[in-house]
C-alpha cells in the first residue's frame, strides 16, 4: 500500500512541474539574450548556505556584490534566495506552485530528492550541445564524476560546483604531545593505539576524540573497509558494507579496546557536535577527525587555550588490507539548472556566464572583491587583508557563494595567501589525495529506506540507527562482538532483504548509481 501511494504522490507531483512549465518566470522569447552588447535577464533561486549577511539582507537584488557581478558578466539578475535550513521543503513548493525561474540551483545532484523529480519530467533542459559549444573550459574542469551525478539517461542537465578531490576529512594531532611521547606518527592500528596509550600516559583526557553516531569519528571503520553507510558488492549482490561481518568484528574490537582503556570518553555515544568542538578547541585531544580546510581555525583556537600547541594532519592509519582514511564525498556541492521554457539564446548567455566564472577575473574577484576596494596588485602578487569580525566574514562568504559554478574543494587563492595556508593545501593535494574510502551510493536513495526508516543512513555519513545501536552496546560490553552475524540477519528480516533486492536491481539497471573507487 505504501508503494502504491508513493506512486500516486508522485504522478500528482509530476503533472504539477509539467503544468508549471509555461510559468511567467522562464520566458520563451529572447530578452534581447542575442545581442551580446546588453545585458541578459534571467531569474535564479539560490540557497543562502546559511551565510548571515544573505539571509539578513533586506533587498538581495540590490546589494553591492550582485551589482558587481552583474556588471562583470553583463546579466540583470533576479536572485530569489532558499534559506538552507528550510531549502528542500521550498523546493518542493516551488516545483508544485510551478512557479520556476529560469535558473534553478538545487543542493546536489540532478535526480536528488529536492528536485522532486523535475529532471525526469522534463522541467529542466539538457546541456550538452551548450556546454561543449559556450563552455568548453568548464567543459574540462569538471571530473566525470560530477559530470555524472547532474545527468540523467546519460545526458548532462546541471552545472555543478564540484570537488576536485572529494577526500575531505582529515586525521589531525596534536604534533606537540606526540612528540613528547618520543613517538613518530602513526602509520597503522597497532601505531594507532599506541600512540594513544602514549597519550593517555601524559594525562590527555581525551587521546581520541569520539562523537555520537561515530559522526567524524569512524577512522577505524574506514581502515577496515566497513563504514555502516556504504554499499559493496558481494556475491552477487549490492549489499551494506557492514554484511561483511569479519571487517565489521575487527574494528569493533579496535574501538572496544580503546574505550576498555580509556583511550576515548566513557560517554564517547552521547557526544554531541559542540561538546566534541570544545574539548578538541580546549585542548583536551589529542588526535580526532575533522575536515581538512579546519586545519588553521583549529591552530588558532587551540594555540589560544594551550600556548605552545601544534596541530598537524597526518596521513590515517592503515588496516591491514591497506585501507585508509575516511569515506569519499559527492563530487557535487551544488548544481544549477535551466528551466526547458528558456530560448536557447538566453541559454547560451547563461552557459557563457558560466564558463567567465572559471576566468582569472571572475576568481580573484570571488576570492577577494574589487581591486583597489578591496586588495592591491603589487608586483604580480595580490595583497589582501582578511576581513575582520563575523560581519564582514560573512560580507566575504555571500560574494564568494555568487560564484556558482567552480572547484568548491577550496578557495585556493585565498588559501594560499594565509599564514600555514600551505599547509592545508599540501594535506588536501597530498595527505588526502592518497587516501579515502570510496563505495556505492544510490541517487536518488533507494524507495526501500523511506519503508524501513531504521535501516537507511539518516545521514551520508551515518550508518543505520539498528546498526549503530547494536555497535555501542557491543563497545560497551553489554552484547559480544562475535554476535555481529546475528545482527546482520536482524538487518534481513526487519526489511534489509527488500533494500539489498533493490539496491542490486538499480546497480545492475545502471540505475542512478554513484561507484566511488577506494584509494590506497
Amino acid at each position: 500500500m505504501k508503494k502504491w501511494v508513493s506512486l500516486i504522490l508522485a504522478a500528482a507531483l509530476v503533472t504539477g512541474l509539467t503544468a508549471g512549465c509555461g510559468n511567467k518566470s522562464a520566458s520563451s522569447g529572447s530578452d534581447d539574450a542575442a545581442d551580446a552588447s546588453k545585458p541578459v535577464k534571467f531569474s535564479i533561486s539560490l540557497t543562502t548556505s546559511g551565510n548571515a549577511y544573505a539571509e539578513g539582507s533586506k533587498d538581495i537584488n540590490n546589494e553591492k556584490w550582485v551589482k558587481e557581478v552583474e556588471k562583470r558578466a553583463n546579466v540583470d539578475l533576479d536572485i530569489r534566495l532558499i534559506p538552507l535550513k528550510d531549502f528542500d521543503a521550498k523546493m518542493a513548493v516551488m516545483f508544485a506552485g510551478g512557479d520556476i525561474p529560469d535558473v534553478v540551483q538545487n543542493v546536489g545532484g540532478a535526480t536528488d530528492k529536492s528536485m522532486a523529480g523535475s529532471v525526469q519530467a522534463g522541467v529542466f533542459m539538457p546541456l550538452d550541445d551548450l556546454l561543449k559549444e559556450y563552455a568548453p573550459n568548464l567543459m574540462k574542469a569538471v571530473p566525470k564524476e560530477a559530470w555524472d551525478e547532474v545527468s540523467y539517461k546519460g545526458k548532462i542537465y546541471g552545472v555543478p560546483t564540484w570537488l576536485s578531490n572529494p577526500s575531505r576529512r582529515a586525521t589531525y594531532i596534536r604534533t606537540d604531545l606526540l612528540e613528547k611521547t618520543g613517538l613518530p606518527a602513526p602509520q597503522t592500528m597497532d601505531d594507532f593505539l599506541n600512540v594513544l596509550r602514549a597519550f593517555k600516559k601524559l594525562g590527555v583526557s581525551a587521546p581520541y576524540q569520539m562523537r555520537e553516531n561515530f559522526k567524524y569519528a569512524d577512522i577505524v571503520f574506514g581502515a577496515y573497509d566497513a563504514l555502516g553507510y556504504q554499499f559493496t558488492e558481494m556475491n552477487g549482490q549490492v549489499v551494506p558494507k557492514f554484511f561483511n561481518a569479519e571487517n565489521m568484528e575487527k574494528a569493533l574490537t579496535v574501538y572496544k579496546t580503546m574505550y576498555d582503556e580509556g583511550l576515548i570518553q566513557k560517554d564517547f555515544a552521547t557526544i554531541q557536535a559542540p561538546q566534541y568542538s570544545e574539548n578538541i578547541e580546549a585542548g583536551n585531544a589529542g588526535m580526532w577527525t575533522a575536515n581538512a580546510a579546519s586545519l588553521l581555525d583549529f591552530r588558532t583556537k587551540i594555540g589560544a587555550a594551550v600556548p605552545g600547541a601544534k596541530v598537524d594532519i597526518i596521513p590515517s592509519p592503515i588496516g591491514d588490507n591497506g585501507q585508509k582514511g575516511y569515506g569519499l564525498y559527492s563530487s557535487v556541492n551544488t548544481s544549477l539548472y535551466i528551466n526547458s521554457k528558456v530560448s536557447k539564446e538566453k541559454a547560451a548567455r547563461i552557459i557563457q556566464m558560466f564558463e567567465w566564472m572559471q576566468t582569472p577575473e571572475a576568481k580573484n574577484f570571488y576570492s577577494f572583491g574589487i581591486e583597489g576596494e578591496d586588495y592591491t596588485v603589487k608586483d604580480g602578487k595580490i595583497d589582501y587583508k582578511l576581513p575582520e569580525g563575523k560581519a564582514a566574514q560573512d560580507e566575504a562568504g555571500f560574494r564568494s557563494l555568487l560564484r556558482w559554478v567552480g572547484d568548491g574543494t577550496i578557495n585556493r587563492e585565498r588559501t594560499e595567501l594565509l599564514p600555514g595556508g600551505q599547509d592545508v593545501l599540501k594535506a588536501l593535494d597530498d595527505t588526502l589525495a592518497k587516501e579515502g574510502v570510496g563505495g556505492i551510493g544510490f541517487v536518488p536513495d533507494l524507495e526501500s529506506f523511506s519503508q524501513f526508516p531504521d535501516l537507511a543512513s539518516k545521514r551520508p555519513d551515518q550508518a543505520p540507527k539498528l546498526i549503530i545501536d547494536h555497535m555501542v552496546k557491543m563497545i560497551y560490553g553489554k552484547e559480544p562482538i562475535s554476535d555481529f552475524p546475528k545482527v546482520i540477519e536482524e538487518y534481513k528480516q526487519k526489511g534489509g532483504d527488500e533494500i539489498v533486492k533493490e539496491a542490486t536491481e538499480r546497480y545492475n539497471n545502471k540505475d542512478g548509481i554513484i561507484d566511488q573507487q577506494s584509494r590506497k
